[in-house]
């Protein structure tokens, strides 16, 4: 049994009432007047201009690839592109100073009132980007799609940026891309969480094809020729409903706090229960709103249990086909020589040993011991060690098949004794990704093959770029392939897996 998780202060039956596919971490979206945390704009001020989206509380270590970052990369394209089209334009027409000087300085629509613009493109961040006719001011409006012409409200312009903030107020014609049959939720475009519901889901599979690509190309900084096609995205077996936790942002009546026994011995279908079916079969989602009570999670065969509180995979619909592909690429593929030859030549039986960077508790470790001699799983977090141990001993695995090690950030592969010839390194980092520390220990250590998976590509875009370029001490890589999944659908979101190998030189 799969189970939602939400804040003991939290009121748990508006949560369940609804499927949510709120994203870990959302853009500053909202609609009809609704963004939250925005400072209160003074409109005779001209301290706007230094005004800067705020990061969400899990973007506030990131530097490079933050939503804001990600967000001006997207605008410059955007401006680039539309500066391309108009060239032969503008290459016979004669421009005064004065011209330009009125360009500069263009009549925007004033803060707080409303217009209407057309939707050019979609940002990474889940966005859409739009203008006005005969502007070069670039209006961020959510839950809005190429093609569509829409009226927002006018937040905060931003010039030095060319960045109007805006919110969605309603669609004056839509997008060929758009058919608002499919929205299914009755707080779509009033909550931040999701963006794409008005989307084909096979067209939010595109789109997020796209944001790995452009990851790629805006953060690894690599030649294009050392970064391969990006495969299509992997997409969920539940596209509503999916999550396995939440964290609802209000605050219940006071002295809400329900208890454990109010939401059990129901029967049939307890209050604060979801129904989800799947390929894998049916998943009842109960409430549990004790951050230290256990939950468990089922992936095939494996059995994992972990303190509410704590981070585990947030679509578990997902998690067969994903683990499965981790564990089908966790090993070089077989060279077509090797087939007709003793197996013991080839270069995936030359691997005999995995570490679990950043293992919480145990995921990867676990599920890909079959495929090892001997695993061991790496965190700083010596209560995600605590239940690693205890998952791995759950699922019949003694420290003869793989250990576990609360490390120092600054030693990680101190304590590993393994051949890195013969090693395969996962990489499942926070959102800010890998420091370059790390990144160091990583390439001196020098394994085999590396295989990051991440929850903000741009991230992994620029550390993967790090092992690739190789610069300074330690050994370089290549990427074998890219490729995304997609554990939130009806978002922006989307995971990276890159696989990679060592260079030899």
């Amino acid at each position: 049994m799969a189970t939602v998780q939400t804040p003991a202060a939290a009121p748990a039956a508006p949560a369940a009432s609804a499927p949510s596919t709120a994203p870990p971490q959302t853009s500053s979206n909202g609609a009809n007047g609704n963004r939250p945390k925005r400072p209160n704009p003074n409109p005779n001020s001209s301290s706007n201009r230094n005004w800067k989206q705020k990061k969400t509380k899990r973007e506030k270590n990131i530097t490079e690839g933050s939503s804001e970052e990600v967000l001006r990369h997207d605008i410059e394209a955007l401006l680039a592109s539309r500066k391309s089209e108009t060239s032969g334009e503008e290459a016979t027409t004669t421009t005064t100073d004065a011209q330009e000087e009125a360009t500069e300085e263009e009549t925007l629509p004033a803060e707080g009132t409303e217009t209407e613009v057309e939707v050019l493109e979609l940002s990474s961040t889940g966005d859409g980007l739009a203008m006005r006719p005969g502007s070069d001011q670039v209006y961020v409006v959510p839950f809005t799609v190429p093609g569509d012409v829409a009226r927002v409200k006018v937040f905060r312009h931003l010039r030095r940026e060319k960045q109007t903030v805006a919110d969605f107020v309603s669609v004056v014609k839509p997008s060929p891309l758009r058919d608002d049959a499919r929205i299914q939720c009755k707080y779509f475009a009033s909550c931040g969480g999701c963006q794409f519901q008005m989307l084909d889901y096979a067209e939010q599979l595109r789109r997020k094809r796209a944001i790995v690509d452009k990851a790629f190309r805006n953060f690894a900084n690599l030649p294009a020729e050392l970064v391969p096609a990006v495969l299509d995205t992997v997409g969920s077996p539940l596209q509503y409903g999916y999550r396995t936790k939440l964290t609802p942002h209000f605050d219940g009546p006071p002295g809400f706090r329900p208890h454990r026994q109010e939401l059990q011995g129901v029967e049939n279908l307890p209050p604060y229960t979801v129904r989800a079916e799947s390929e894998f079969g049916i998943d009842i989602k109960t409430c549990e709103t004790d951050s230290k009570a256990t939950t468990h999670e089922y992936i095939r065969d494996h059995h994992f249990t972990n303190p509410a509180g704590s981070f585990f995979q947030n679509n578990n619909s997902i998690l067969p086909i994903f683990t499965d592909y981790i564990k089908q690429h966790v090993l070089p593929p077989a060279s077509p020589s090797s087939s007709s030859s003793s197996s013991s030549s080839s270069p995936s039986s030359e691997i005999k040993y995995l570490i679990d960077a950043y293992s919480g508790s145990g995921l990867f470790t676990i599920t890909l011991a079959s495929v090892f001699q001997h695993s061991t799983g790496i965190d700083i977090a010596a209560d995600s060690i605590a239940s690693a141990r205890q998952n791995a001993a759950l699922n019949g695995l003694g420290e003869d098949r793989c250990k576990f090690i609360a490390a120092d950030a600054g030693q990680l592969f101190k304590s590993v004794e393994y051949n890195p010839d013969q090693t395969t390194v996962i990489l499942d980092p926070p959102r800010k990704g890998c420091d370059a520390d790390f990144l160091g220990q990583l390439r001196r250590f020098g394994p085999r093959r590396v295989v990051y998976v991440s929850c903000n590509v741009h991230t992994q875009a620029r550390d993967v770029g790090v092992l690739v370029r190789g610069e300074g001490d330690g050994r370089r890589y290549e990427i074998e392939s890219l490729r995304g999944f997609d554990f939130f659908p009806q978002t922006g979101h989307v995971e990276g897996v890159a696989v990679l190998n060592r260079v030899e030189e």
